[in-house]
């Protein structure tokens, strides 16, 4: 009986060793400010697995948990887990309130942009204050999520797919459905009907594939989401708003043709007047033309780099020759002044949350931003040797 108590309290002793080991080499891939603010509100860190089990079919209803996407609205609307509602660090005041009638018990996610991210965190914190008890971190974020998984996007992304035929729009509703009204240029392969229609999708599993059903409750889409990630396509996205979210935004249907607009629209220039050239989304940068720039070592001396993150993460790593000032500290007024004189201005930070967010600050307080952009782009540096991935435009 002895032995058998020895041999249990043994495993037992082992299972909680490997967890601490787990928990620590998890934390360990986050900033020093990020590991400050897990180990100061004691938040627990769940993994991937963890929280695909968690939203189950992919939509709210079906979710056991409430995932909260700390980011931008702007990143929200372009890629986000399935099921996320989104409440900024910087407007947790007027976004919280979308959980006023949810019980305090009830278990809540927080994610952000990356183990980097220090957004994820601060909402988490929060929500414990405001009297959450079960709140808990996926701090790995949306960059590991849509390394494995689909993402779920908002009305803005797949409108500007089917405006520039950018991606395969899928109607995984009822083909009967499909006939009566569906979004133009769709084509129909139901969730019922998926192992016989398979064939259908491309043959290129990089391709862009957009699929959508009746409406944020139903599941149809997510599930022929969950089976083209089982076979290998990459860059899945499912429009969970559907058709009812398209016909209220007043877009054309199969049914309903919306009257083409012939009104000539002013085409935007290429570049600012001081050789600048314009991302595709407002404020922003042309990331493949600033990152060429960085990788030959031809920044213009007229154009600063503004690293917006904390100082720790700045002394980490940072682009060559940028300098360092954390936006989020400091107001408006304050944050413009600190800014270099008679230089275009570009924030950068390690997701393109932040630095957007920067940008908006000077927007919303009208600031003159036509010579300030930022840099959409993932962002890992040591010293000035710096892994740049461009982050792909809403547009």
């Amino acid at each position: 009986m002895y032995k058998k108590v020895l041999i249990s309290a043994s495993i037992l002793s082992s299972v909680l060793f490997t967890q601490v080991v787990a928990s620590e080499t998890n934390i360990s891939q986050a900033s020093s400010k990020v590991k400050m603010l897990i180990q100061k509100h004691q938040l627990e860190i769940v993994d991937f697995s963890y929280v695909k089990q968690v939203i189950s079919k992919g939509t709210k209803a079906s979710a056991s948990a409430i995932l909260v996407d700390a980011r931008p609205e702007a990143k929200y609307k372009k890629s986000t887990i399935p099921s996320s509602i989104n409440i900024p660090d910087t407007k947790y005041k007027e976004m919280v309130s979308q959980l006023k009638d949810e019980d305090k018990n009830k278990e809540i996610i927080v994610f952000c942009g990356g183990w980097n991210c220090g957004k994820s965190p601060k909402v988490a914190s929060m929500l414990k204050k405001d009297g959450f008890t079960n709140v808990k971190l996926y701090q790995a974020g949306e960059p590991e999520w849509i390394e494995k998984s689909y993402k779920e996007v908002d009305l803005i992304v797949i409108k500007a797919a089917q405006e520039n035929n950018s991606a395969l729009l899928v109607d995984a509703r009822p083909y009967e459905m499909f006939l009566k009204e569906t979004i133009a240029g769709s084509i129909s392969i139901p969730d019922t009907k998926l192992d016989k229609l398979i064939g259908r999708f491309p043959n290129n599993k990089d391709e862009k594939i957009i699929i959508y059903c009746g409406g944020f409750k139903c599941a149809k889409s997510h599930k022929v989401a969950n089976k083209l990630i089982s076979l290998g396509y990459k860059d899945v996205s499912v429009f969970a708003g559907g058709l009812p979210t398209w016909k209220e935004a007043n877009l054309s249907t199969t049914k309903n043709s919306v009257k083409k607009d012939d009104t000539k629209k002013e085409e935007k220039p290429t570049f600012s007047k001081n050789g600048i050239k314009y991302g595709v989304d407002e404020g922003s940068i042309d990331g493949e033309w600033l990152y060429s720039l960085i990788k030959s070592n031809k920044v213009p001396s007229n154009l600063q780099i503004v690293d917006v993150t904390a100082s720790d993460e700045f002394s980490k790593g940072h682009i060559k020759g940028a300098i360092n000032i954390q936006a989020e500290k400091f107001n408006a007024k304050e944050f413009y002044e600190m800014l270099p004189k008679n230089k275009r201005i570009v924030f950068n930070c390690t997701a393109g949350g932040r630095s957007l967010e920067a940008w908006m600050k000077l927007k919303d307080a009208n600031y003159d931003v036509s010579e300030i952009f930022y840099f959409d782009a993932n962002i890992d540096c040591t010293g000035t040797k710096c892994k740049i991935e461009v982050n792909e435009p809403i547009e």
